[in-house]
């Protein structure tokens, strides 16, 4: 049996730097095990006056954005990003933005607007109860 040709210095050398590199990758998009989840049960958000009619409020503590249209109709989703499962925790204007991979959902849809998530937020139930904003899973 012929006898493989050692690998050159280069090549060592250029696996070697390499191999931290793949590490990252596959951490950064890896094991959702560490990552937050979605409600799992009501929430009390805040004042219902906290969220102007045309406006959306942000509510980092819960993951959740609620969007007020100019009609006064309340929805709500979980700011978990459906891409890597990072909470999303930028408002600018109508676009939620997640920091780890750039992801951009439109707040008043759930739909992803940037790449790279495709799929849209999950949708909550949302209900003004004794003036509060109330969010919980959908059924």
């Amino acid at each position: 049996m012929p006898a493989r040709p050692a690998a050159s210095r280069r090549t060592v050398l250029r696996g070697v730097a390499l191999t931290p590199v793949v590490g990252l990758g596959l951490t950064a998009c890896g094991s959702t095990d560490d990552k937050p989840t979605g409600l799992t049960g009501p929430v009390e958000l805040g004042a219902e006056s906290e969220v102007a009619a045309g406006s959306a409020r942000l509510y980092r503590d819960h993951n959740v954005v609620v969007n007020r249209a100019e009609d006064g109709t309340l929805t709500a989703y979980s700011t978990i990003c459906t891409h890597a499962r990072c909470p999303a925790n930028k408002l600018d204007g109508d676009r939620l933005i997640c920091p780890c991979h750039g992801s951009e959902f439109d707040v008043a849809t759930g739909k992803a607007t940037r790449e790279p998530a495709v799929a849209p937020l999950d949708r909550l139930a949302v209900a003004v109860e004794n003036g509060k904003i109330v969010a919980r899973p959908e059924a």
